[in-house]
Order: C-alpha cells, then sequence, then structure tokens
C-alpha cells in the first residue's frame, strides 16, 4: 500500500525530473526526545536527498536525542526555549538554504515522498507543500487528533476558504522566500496552523501531496494528549478569527451585547410609556452600558481590521523581497 501512495504522489509530480543538485536543500528536524526514532529519520532523509543537509534542533531533551543524531550524521544544535514554535522559529532564523524540508524527528513521514514534493514546489513555482498523512496502520494516527485537526481545518475553510486536508501536517516542503519572510509568533505545536495560515492569509501558491504516515517505532511515545491538544486547538481556533478577522469577531459581540440591552430595556420603556416611571433603575443603568459596550467593541473591530490590513500588507512586503524558488538559479 506504501508503495502506491507513493506513486500516487509521484504522479502529481512533474513528468521531467528536476536536478536536486543546483539546489542547497536543508532538512529541518525538531526534535524533544527522539533518542528512539531520530536516528532513522537522519539516515532516511541523508539517503533520499544526498546533497541535503539534515539539521536536527534538539529541544531540552532528557534522554540521548542529539547524541543519537550527530552519529547519524545530522548537524546538531540546541534551543533552550520550550516548544516546537521556538525550535522552528530559530531554524528558519539560522538556516540558509534554497529549499526547506521540515520533518518531525518521530519517524512516521515518509522520507522518499521528499523527492516528489521537492519537485512540485519547483516545477510549479510554489511556496509550500503539504504532506497529507495516510495512515498505513490503524494506530498511527488517534481518532481524537483525526477529529481535532478536520475541526480545526474545516474552521480554517470557513473562515480563509478552501484550506489544505491535512492542515496539522508536520511535513511540509518550502520555498526560501517563504520561510525567510514568515514571522513565526506561536511558542508550541499551534506552528502548523501558523504555518497554514500564513499561506492563506497573504495568498501564496501552495499544494499538497498525499504521502505515507506509520506509526512510531517501538519505544518511542509521542508527546500530543488528546484532551489537552484538543483544548489548545479549540483556544486556536477563538484566538485566530480574533487575530485575522477582527472586525466579524467584535461585530459578533457587540451585536449579542445590543440585543441583551434591548432585552432588558424594553420592559422598562414599556413601564414608562404606561405611567411616566422608570422602575428597576439599576437596569436601566444595566442596559444603557451593555448598549455603550456594544458600540465600543463594534469600534474596537474596526479600528483592529485597519491594524490586520497594515499588518498583512507588511508581511506581504517581507514575501515580496525575497527570491523566488530558483531564481537565483536562473542568474548564475
Amino acid at each position: 500500500m506504501a508503495k502506491k501512495i507513493a506513486s500516487k504522489a509521484a504522479r502529481k509530480a512533474p513528468d521531467q525530473p528536476v536536478d536536486l543538485d543546483r539546489y542547497s536543500i536543508a532538512v529541518l528536524v525538531p526534535c524533544y526526545n527522539e533518542e528512539v526514532a531520530v536516528a532513522k529519520v537522519v539516515a532516511d532523509f541523508r539517503r533520499v536527498l544526498p546533497t541535503a543537509t539534515v539539521f536536527v534542533f534538539d529541544n531540552n531533551s532528557t534522554d540521548a536525542t542529539a547524541a543519537a543524531a550527530a552519529a547519524a550524521g545530522a548537524e546538531v544544535f540546541l534551543e533552550r526555549h520550550q516548544g516546537k514554535g521556538f525550535v522552528v522559529r530559530r531554524m528558519f532564523t539560522d538556516i540558509e538554504a534554497d529549499i526547506y524540508v521540515l520533518v518531525d524527528g518521530d519517524a512516521t513521514y515518509d522520507a522518499p515522498s521528499a523527492r516528489a514534493m521537492i519537485a512540485r514546489l519547483l516545477a510549479e513555482r510554489l511556496d509550500m507543500v503539504v504532506a497529507c498523512r495516510v495512515d498505513r496502520e490503524e494506530a498511527a494516527y488517534r481518532a481524537g487528533h483525526r477529529a481535532g485537526n478536520k475541526l480545526l481545518t474545516s474552521f480554517v475553510a470557513s473562515v480563509f476558504g478552501p484550506s489544505f486536508k491535512d492542515m496539522l501536517s508536520g511535513y511540509r516542503v518550502f520555498s526560501r522566500r517563504f520561510v525567510k519572510s514568515f514571522p513565526v509568533l506561536s511558542g508550541g505545536f499551534e506552528i502548523e496552523t501558523e504555518l497554514t495560515i500564513h499561506a492563506l492569509e497573504l495568498g501564496l501558491p501552495t499544494a499538497e501531496i498525499e504521502t505515507p504516515y506509520y506509526s512510531r517505532p517501538p519505544g518511542s511515545a509521542s508527546k500530543l494528549n488528546t484532551w489537552s491538544d484538543g483544548f489548545r486547538i479549540l483556544r486556536t481556533i477563538g484566538n485566530l478569527y480574533r487575530a485575522e478577522r477582527p472586525l466579524a469577531f467584535f461585530t459578533g459581540i457587540g451585536i449579542a451585547l445590543a440585543f441583551v440591552s434591548i432585552g432588558l430595556a424594553l420592559p422598562i420603556v414599556v413601564t414608562f410609556l404606561e405611567t411616566g416611571l422608570v422602575p428597576r433603575l439599576p437596569t436601566a443603568v444595566l442596559a444603557m452600558g451593555l448598549m455603550v459596550t456594544a458600540f465600543l467593541a463594534i469600534s474596537v473591530g474596526l479600528v483592529l481590521d485597519t491594524v490586520t490590513r497594515g499588518r498583512r500588507e507588511v508581511k506581504l512586503l517581507a514575501y515580496l523581497g525575497q527570491r523566488a524558488p530558483g531564481e537565483e538559479r536562473r542568474r548564475t
């Protein structure tokens, strides 16, 4: 089945082979306590991409992850700020290359698919190619994580338009202009969501290729927790909506507050028209305060929407300032 999936990915790649030797390729592997799996990841990618350099960034592992990666032939660095987002930020800042391959160090992703992903990126001049996971075993992709992925993917599609099928995939290929213009803000596992939103927000050219997804090797344990990461996904959804669509977010709050205010004030107004008296003065004050807050919320949404547009323009200018995939090679 793995060969069948890999061949399907290859069919989506360009018919003419791409000379990868012309490009400097960096394989970026963030790791935390992956002593059991990281050596296989390094060896697999060194075999599939013999001209690439494999960089392993150890995130305060308490086992022999760094030693295992170095023994397998990787260049190993230490990132002391805990969290995958911090590791990716350090990688994108420090490593110079034409093409970047980001992959988790748990040996669950298919290294041979990297060539098809890179070929697709270069042939179509894309900025990001995402590996859509097709699990080879039932235990490879837990039901809770699958449900959270679908929930977040559906939300992103509803806000930003059609998205990826597997937006939480940790296996991606990037162009230099994507990496050097991407402002990493998250510190943890939300980094995959941030990468996807960055591409969708700026309308960058991207693609998705189906790749096999395997179970972890024996002795290796996942760092994800279904419940805590599920709540983290819900929090990420709320934060994304507030940050990227502030006008809709705060207008919704304002409308809700306005309806509550009208509901509280209506009986008081009716009584005043009938008797000329204002009963329940505290309720009347509360209704007035809620209505004022509703107008303030909408005003805040308008201001933040302008700020968001300006921030998006700055990101786009930073992106346009970088060279396109393969551009430097045509000039030499």
